[in-house]
């Protein structure tokens, strides 16, 4: 099971104004262990960044003066989270800037190269109704280390949620046992039927006269419509 944790920083709030992305971060697990792959990568925009979402993230235009543009980086992008699901917190802003930049190149929507997208923003709503689910709110509730979490950054932000993720759904960690490392021979299919042991345990006379009694009991009260009472007889 392969999973991106993905985050994404912008210019503004919203691309129907023409707001594009500016940071791509994403980090991978395979059966919720992270691997040495991760995928990251600043963008110039190609139009101001809007005062309020500096104050955010701390990006500048200056900054990203010599950066590549989004369509020079969107094939290596797409390439690196193919066939994964996505895991991101309010997935619908990032997802909307992502199908923005991919329009503007003419691109199908992220949604054809990742058909698998969870949103950890309704994922916590649901679980904890009526609180704050913000990142640093989960955090703070699944004491995940944020301390360093001073301005937004997609690569900090896509590793504190991966660390929120794994808490919020470690229940799953018994269904995903790594199969190969496992010693039991039940679990790889080469056990021999013939050098197991079966343990009998036979009842007493004790409990066989309180079974008699209790389907006597039912009997009675059925008016001699006792199916297991029957089927003793019969056998």
């Amino acid at each position: 099971m392969r999973q991106i944790i993905l985050d994404t920083e912008a210019t503004g709030l919203d691309p129907a104004l023409g707001h594009r992305i500016i940071e791509i971060a994403a980090v991978e697990m395979v059966n919720r262990r992270f691997t040495e792959r991760h995928y990251h990568q600043y963008i110039n925009p190609e139009r101001d960044i809007e005062a309020g979402a500096i104050e955010v993230h701390g990006i500048t235009l200056e900054f990203l003066a010599d950066k590549p543009k989004f369509a020079d980086v969107a094939k290596d992008f797409l390439e690196f989270v193919a066939g994964a699901e996505l895991i991101i917190h309010n997935a619908p802003f990032d997802v909307g800037f992502l199908n923005h930049e991919l329009a503007l190149m003419q691109l199908p929507p992220i949604e054809e190269s990742c058909s698998v997208i969870t949103d950890t923003l309704k994922m916590a709503k649901g679980l904890h109704p009526g609180k704050r689910n913000s990142l640093d709110a989960l955090c703070e509730r699944y004491q995940v280390d944020n301390s360093a979490r001073t301005l937004h950054g997609a690569v900090l932000d896509a590793r504190l949620l991966a660390e929120v993720y794994l808490s919020m759904t470690r229940g799953q960690d018994s269904l995903l046992m790594d199969m190969g490392e496992s010693t039991s021979p039940l679990l790889d299919g080469s056990v021999e039927m013939g050098a197991i042991e079966l343990l009998v345990v036979r009842a007493t006379a004790g409990e066989l006269a309180a079974h008699a009694q209790q389907l006597e009991d039912i009997d009675k009260a059925s008016k001699g419509a006792c199916l297991w009472k029957k089927l003793e007889t019969a056998g």
